[in-house]
């Protein structure tokens, strides 16, 4: 092979792998100039290296809205640092993670066996990726949000390009007319972006929760020395504020503390009761 020949396989096989000029010279070194068989050297090669940082803890990245024809999807890919969050092919490789997922409907299965536009698929773009950056990369968890029972509307917080950013919030509202009561629908994204509630209603929230939450208020209650019958009182009350302030109805609403939420639902009716169906709030990171 000349020279010149070597020099046009490693260009294009840095496109195709997106792997540095060294790699890639020994790859085709390795394989006799076959651009096929470098792919999978540089593909094995990127495994092991990828392998050494899956014990790394990724709590950084970003999240990321699709929405067309009212359907929403949204996903939250990770990384190690923020500096690789703003990483120009860290950023373009969640583009068209976002266009897929919401292909896929928020499948991560399909969307990991999804070929991308470069050819290859997500989990074997997203190995090429990791040993090129040098960092671990999840891609952590996704959803879909359909247009057959409601509108949908999201917020971004923190946004860094329109879609994408830090915390993202969709809700899905049954009753609001369209060029009437939409705004109601932002709003009510934006609350739940800046609340974190955790369910709907208290028959949303998971039972365990609340008793761990009523275990940790009568330990703390008892510490405190009050007598037994006052301790079940409190701690009934306090479990009645927990409750209030993590079901979205019963929050306080953020532009109005005087008010709440349900409140908010009943004074921007219109022809019919404006219900919540469904929600999601990602934020970059949490839980990790």
């Amino acid at each position: 092979m000349s020279n010149k020949d070597l020099l046009d396989n490693i260009k294009k096989l840095r496109e195709l792998t997106g792997v540095g000029f060294k790699d890639c010279k020994s790859a085709l070194d390795e394989t006799k100039g076959d651009i096929e068989k470098s792919i999978e050297f540089l593909r094995k090669k990127g495994i092991a290296k990828a392998s050494k940082k899956m014990s790394r803890t990724a709590s950084e990245g970003l999240a990321l809205v699709t929405e067309k024809e009212n359907k929403v999807s949204i996903i939250e890919i990770n990384s190690e640092t923020d500096f690789v969050a703003k990483n120009k092919d860290f950023i373009s490789f969640c583009k068209e993670l976002s266009e897929i997922n919401f292909l896929t409907l928020g499948n991560l299965d399909k969307l990991n066996d999804f070929k991308m536009s470069n050819g290859t698929l997500v989990k074997d773009s997203l190995v090429a990726l990791i040993a090129k950056i040098g960092e671990k990369i999840t891609i952590r968890r996704a959803n879909f949000f359909d247009n057959k029972k409601g509108l949908n509307f999201f917020y971004v917080h923190s946004a860094i390009e329109k879609n994408i950013g830090k915390i993202i919030s969709v809700v899905q509202l049954d009753g609001i007319i369209k060029g009437k009561n939409k705004d109601v629908g932002n709003k009510i994204a934006m609350h739940i972006a800046a609340s974190n509630p955790l369910a709907i209603e208290k028959d949303g929230i998971k039972k365990e929760t609340i008793d761990k939450e009523l275990e940790i208020i009568k330990a703390e209650i008892t510490n405190s020395g009050k007598p037994s019958d006052m301790a079940e009182k409190i701690s009934k009350g306090k479990i009645a504020k927990f409750i209030n302030d993590n079901t979205l109805l019963n929050q306080v609403w953020i532009m109005d503390p005087k008010k709440k939420v349900s409140d908010i639902l009943k004074e921007n009716k219109i022809e019919k009761e404006i219900k919540v169906l469904n929600f999601i709030r990602y934020k970059v990171g949490e839980g990790i």
